[in-house]
């Protein structure tokens, strides 16, 4: 099975801010949190589980103040759900292992890339850089970054 799983331990090491966005389906502040304009290249993985979620590849700046992604690096590891709530109806984004809630997914991203804006709470993702990627034990992800820095 995957090495990736939510733990005790894990969601005793989160900051307030990181619990009540990843395990009560919060929402961070936008302008004003940690990745919204971040553009170091790297890989952002779920904070609490630790599985690979995005890149900095599919990274773009949407102006709506949370980081935004156009793809996840694993499909498989982000579920999609109807979310009902706030009078609105949208598709929630929830990290397959950790069961983190990461934010929502809209239609209205760049069109040359599938038209899809994954929009996530920064306090959902740990980013790992480019050159750490190997120690951190992400070397499978190297790969992606080749040529494209």
């Amino acid at each position: 099975m995957a090495k990736y799983t939510k733990s005790a331990e894990a969601i005793a090491q989160l900051s307030p801010e990181q619990f009540q966005v990843t395990q009560r389906s919060g929402t961070e502040r936008p302008f004003q949190n940690e990745f919204w304009d971040h553009d170091e290249p790297g890989l952002y993985v779920d904070i609490v589980s630790g599985e690979p979620l995005f890149t900095s590849l599919d990274k773009f700046d949407s102006h709506c103040g949370w980081p935004s992604f156009t793809k996840p690096v694993v499909p498989e590891h982000v579920e999609e759900l109807v979310d009902t709530s706030h009078g609105m109806r949208r598709v929630e984004v929830r990290s397959l292992h950790g069961d983190s809630h990461l934010g929502h997914v809209f239609d209205d991203g760049p069109k040359a890339t599938g038209g899809l804006r994954y929009c996530i709470n920064s306090a959902s993702l740990r980013f790992i850089p480019l050159d750490e990627l190997e120690s951190e034990g992400y070397g499978d992800y190297v790969k992606l970054f080749e040529g494209k820095e």
